[in-house]
């Protein structure tokens, strides 16, 4: 399997008024967007072309809405803080970066 695109862990993923997972992931690869729950299992998944993401212009910098297979879930990427020596999380910004270069879509 081929390295992921985009990985982010410890995303909270929602839906609606819904909170599915305070932890969960959010993984491009191959060509598939997917979202998983902290203990790896699947919320839902698609080609990256029929997912459409986006940031709602009044939300905080770690906020990302994606609309997958019908369905929109709300993203907070970056609510945690690294641990030390660790990189900081994705933005909201480089996920939908991410989507659209691995769609071939561009700006």
């Amino acid at each position: 399997m081929a390295e992921p695109e985009f990985t982010a862990t410890g995303v909270r993923i929602g839906k609606r008024l819904r909170s599915l997972t305070r932890a969960g992931q959010v993984r491009i690869s191959d060509g598939r967007l997917e979202l998983l729950t902290s203990y790896g299992s699947e919320i839902d998944s698609a080609p990256v072309q029929a997912v459409r993401a986006s940031k709602p212009w009044f939300a905080h910098e770690d906020r990302a809405l994606a609309d997958v297979n019908g369905t929109r879930y709300s993203l907070t990427l970056g609510e945690h803080d690294p641990a030390p020596g660790r990189p900081g999380p994705p933005s909201a910004r480089r996920f939908i970066e991410a989507v659209r270069k691995a769609a071939g879509r561009s700006g």
